[in-house]
């Protein structure tokens, strides 16, 4: 039971803020996730403008992908884009088998806590990560799909991959949110976006 049932809309206005604009114009997106200081900036920006219940850093959930060593690109009017994406199982030899999260993603941890200060208790701040097999998807499929058929593919055709590749993300992500926790993160959301291109079969026998 809560007082009010929470509901995401529109997750995607900030974007459209010219404030956000502005800083668009002078920084690349991933310069921004990565600099703790225009990152806290950006997720303040709704807050001071509108009476919001609560803040998410930003962040994106790809910043786990190139922490693994892959490139990973924002191109105007298409979105993420990965150049060089997974092909064959052999190109797992090509990521980091693991990585200290802290190291590689402590960008993130330091922007949590910063903007976490900064809110000093106006709202909640919210962190986030994409889910192991979304972020499958796009290292397989190389960008957004209407299919996911490359990613699927890969199930069928190299299940035994598939779930290393799994267990590779889901140990890192597992780690991640820890850490958010610890920046200062005071709820945490998982963001399977592409669960849907998967049957309950598939589904149950990847997640396990």
């Amino acid at each position: 039971e809560v007082d009010r049932i929470p509901v995401w809309v529109m997750r995607q206005a900030g974007r459209y803020l010219p404030e956000f604009r502005e800083l668009r114009s002078r920084y690349d997106f991933f310069t921004i996730c990565r600099t703790p200081e225009l990152a806290c900036e950006v997720t303040l920006q709704p807050i001071q403008r509108y009476d919001l219940d609560a803040s998410i850093i930003f962040s994106d959930i790809l910043v786990i992908v190139q922490a693994l060593g892959m490139i990973v690109e924002m191109q105007p009017s298409v979105g993420p884009v990965i150049p060089d994406p997974l092909k064959e199982p052999i190109d797992l030899d090509r990521l980091k088998q693991s990585i200290d999260v802290k190291q590689e993603l402590g960008y993130v941890f330091e922007a949590i806590t910063l903007t976490r200060h900064r809110l000093n208790g106006q709202v909640p701040l919210i962190g986030f990560s994409g889910a192991p097999w979304t972020l499958m998807c796009y290292m397989i499929e190389g960008g957004g799909s209407k299919t996911m058929s490359k990613a699927k593919k890969w199930l069928y055709k190299y299940p035994e991959e598939s779930k290393r590749l799994l267990q590779i993300l889901t140990d890192i992500i597992v780690k991640y949110l820890i850490e958010q926790v610890n920046a200062g993160a005071q709820m945490l959301q998982v963001f399977e976006s592409n669960a849907e291109y998967l049957n309950s079969e598939l589904f149950d026998r990847y997640s396990k």
